[in-house]
């Protein structure tokens, strides 16, 4: 298990952990992916509790967590609004979300979505919580769609997804436990919470209806989209 953790945050961030583990120990075990929102939530939320302008520290604790992850899903995410924006059938939106090239729409859909996180981050009365909570849901939504979302292409979601279980939502559920022991309230932690299935439910039928399929850039994105969306509706339900 302990190799399995290493693994998943080697694969999730850039921490200096030594010598790579062999990958196949997360991708058994990819139900572990909310481990690695506490911990990259957790130390970019010491930001939030050291710098004492709001709005500084917000922007920092986001800029912290894009460093920590080496900004991967946010490629993830800046791909997916090159695939969304294009314009013709299938084929053409699937060379748009693998081309590596950023266009206007990644543009778009990452600046909305950072500006997003950081007006739910800036909003909350409990900043240093909210982004650990933000960052657990996010990566839980990167589980269930591991699990639930069906590959169009070869590629590293396939690999995870074919060692994926529907068996793996029940443990990846139950490591977002610790968070109702946070002092956010149980209001805005079940909305945070159903906002992150949903965005994964969002991410799965958008891509099924314009790509065919799921691969590693959507689940990436997935975590960009509903770390935004649970900042934003934990600070609407407080």
């Amino acid at each position: 298990m302990i190799r399995s953790i290493v693994a998943l945050l080697q694969f999730c961030t850039v921490l200096p952990l030594g010598r790579p583990v062999d990958f196949d120990h997360f991708a058994r075990r990819s139900y572990l992916y909310p481990l690695s929102g506490y911990v990259v939530g957790g130390l970019a939320g010491i930001l939030l509790l050291i710098v004492p302008n709001p709005s500084i520290a917000a922007a920092l604790g986001l800029g912290a967590v894009l460093l920590l992850t080496g900004a991967n899903h946010l490629d993830g995410l800046l791909d997916l609004g090159d695939g969304l924006m294009a314009h013709g059938g299938r084929e053409v939106r699937i060379r748009a979300l693998l081309d590596r090239q950023v266009g206007a729409g990644a543009l778009a859909l990452g600046m909305t979505t950072l500006l997003l996180a950081y007006a739910g981050l800036l909003s909350s009365p409990l900043p240093f919580f909210a982004i650990i909570t933000a960052e657990v849901l996010g990566r839980f939504a990167m589980a269930l769609l591991t699990v639930i979302g069906r590959p169009f292409r070869e590629g590293i979601h396939t690999y995870l997804h074919e060692r994926a279980h529907s068996w793996f939502i029940l443990p990846a559920s139950l490591l977002c436990l610790p968070l109702l022991v946070l002092p956010l309230g149980a209001v805005p932690l079940l909305a945070g919470a159903t906002t992150s299935v949903l965005v994964a439910l969002l991410v799965r039928s958008l891509g099924y209806r314009l790509f065919g399929g799921i691969n590693g850039d959507m689940v990436g994105a997935s975590h960009e989209l509903a770390r935004a969306a649970v900042l934003c509706v934990m600070a609407l339900a407080t």
